[in-house]
């Protein structure tokens, strides 16, 4: 069983995927075929330079996928997250990450970057 057979993209469910963790043995060519499986076809392949993941899905009989490969370092892209397959909500991760960043107690950033 794939993922894709749980998330039930093809019933209608839109989903927004931030997977920022490299694929594993699980997974190999990261969280977008693990959940499309075949669906994705063939050819599809995630850049090995930017193997983390950001990906919008428009469920439904025709269902897309919007996806945004990642490296570590790189700033988050602006993705939507889909409402109905013509409405969407713009989500803004890297201002969102940074807004939780900044107000995070500074002991906890020193404790995450080593300093």
């Amino acid at each position: 069983m794939s993922i894709h057979d749980w998330t039930r993209v093809d019933a209608g469910i839109h989903l927004l995927i931030v997977d920022l963790f490299p694929p594993s043995p699980r997974d190999p060519q990261g969280i977008h075929r693990a959940i499309w499986g075949d669906d994705c076809g063939e050819s599809f392949l995630m850049p090995a330079d930017k193997p983390l993941t950001c990906v919008a899905c428009i469920g439904g009989a025709g269902a897309e996928a919007f996806i945004e490969p990642v490296a570590v370092g790189d700033e988050l892209p602006d993705m939507p997250l889909f409402l109905t397959p013509e409405v969407y909500v713009p989500v803004p991760l890297e201002a969102a990450y940074q807004l939780a960043w900044d107000g995070m107690p500074s002991y906890w950033r020193d404790v995450l970057t080593g300093d």
